[in-house]
């Protein structure tokens, strides 16, 4: 009988333990909030596919909100728990007044992602080139426009003088209007600049990226109200994202194409590949989360040029790196 008792407790331990187990090994739920669906984030849909949050205990909820501000206005109202989105946002909301900051934990990309697609093929291309051109720009205020008009200037052109800059067109429909025969030029993003090569639509003749220099285009941010509640997620998340941009860069553009392909169904496997190659070739992906106060500080100019940045706004204070810091250290 003792010998029963004893089995029976022992098991009733072990059910325990098992349940107690389960109970500790079940996910958290994070939800992230991408400005829009871009392979300009390669890395987070690797660390996606790869399972990467997933071994981090995350279970990772993402939707596309497809523009700045709609993606800030979820942050701020709790629609989200981490946006994807520009590191100016941080910085709008913080010209605001906001008493709860919007802080950069890990940078996802490190460059401009945009080319300067003609419409003509130009040998040989030079800047001068666009002056008097219909230039089929993108959102004020945004980083895309920014940095279009930061290059622009660095060359000699006024942007508001030397050009036509169309802007009264949707960020979604800019490239359907340069296809339909609006613009000289225009200003797109990978896979786009390279279909509209392969189907001789346009012609890429410089790279935004190469041309403005390190900027944190693109952070994962939270409300510091979230990220001080929230350390372990934090942590986690910015861990699992650190493995994803070193499986990028030790992995080929080809296999790379593969595993974020069933995040963009309609794009023809070449164009994939060779829109991963262009950016890896020039650094546009960030190999760790760090963002630096150096590249922060070429965005606030990038912003001051652009007359968009009332103050400096203070690092230290919206830019947290210590999680970046402990990724990398295997923490």
């Amino acid at each position: 009988m003792k010998r029963w008792l004893s089995l029976a407790f022992a098991l009733s331990l072990g059910v325990v333990a098992f349940l107690s187990g389960c109970s500790g090994s079940s996910p958290e739920k994070v939800r992230i909030g991408e400005v829009t669906r871009s392979l300009f984030y390669a890395p987070q849909y690797v660390a996606i596919e790869k399972g990467f949050f997933k071994d981090a205990g995350l279970e990772v909820e993402l939707t596309t909100l497809w523009g700045g501000d709609k993606t800030m206005t979820a942050l701020l109202s709790d629609g989200v728990d981490i946006a994807l989105v520009g590191s100016e946002t941080s910085i709008y909301v913080h010209q605001q007044g906001a008493t709860d900051p919007v802080v950069n934990f890990a940078q996802l990309t490190q460059t401009d992602g945009t080319f300067l697609v003609s419409r003509k093929q130009i040998a040989g291309f030079t800047w001068d080139q666009v002056k008097g051109k219909d230039y089929l720009g993108q959102r004020p205020g945004g980083m895309p426009q920014m940095v279009g008009e930061f290059v622009l200037k660095k060359n000699g052109i006024d942007p508001k003088q030397d050009v036509n800059m169309l802007q009264n067109i949707d960020y979604a429909n800019i490239p359907g209007a340069f296809a339909s025969g609006t613009g000289d030029f225009v200003q797109l993003f990978e896979p786009q600049a390279s279909q509209f090569e392969q189907e001789g639509v346009g012609h890429v003749v410089a790279s935004f990226g190469k041309e403005s220099g390190t900027v944190p285009y693109t952070s994962y941010m939270a409300k510091k109200s979230y990220i001080d509640k929230h350390k372990d997620v934090i942590q986690k998340f910015t861990s699992a994202i650190y493995k994803a941009q070193q499986w990028v860069a030790a992995h080929s553009p080809e296999e790379t194409a593969q595993v974020i392909a069933p995040y963009f169904q309609d794009v023809k496997p070449e164009i994939l590949t060779s829109s991963v190659k262009r950016y890896l070739e020039q650094g546009s992906y960030a190999t760790d989360p760090t963002l630096g106060e150096q590249a922060w500080n070429n965005l606030q100019d990038i912003m001051q040029e652009a007359g968009v940045l009332k103050e400096r706004a203070d690092y230290a204070k919206l830019v947290d790196t210590s999680f970046a810091q402990a990724a990398k250290e295997g923490k």
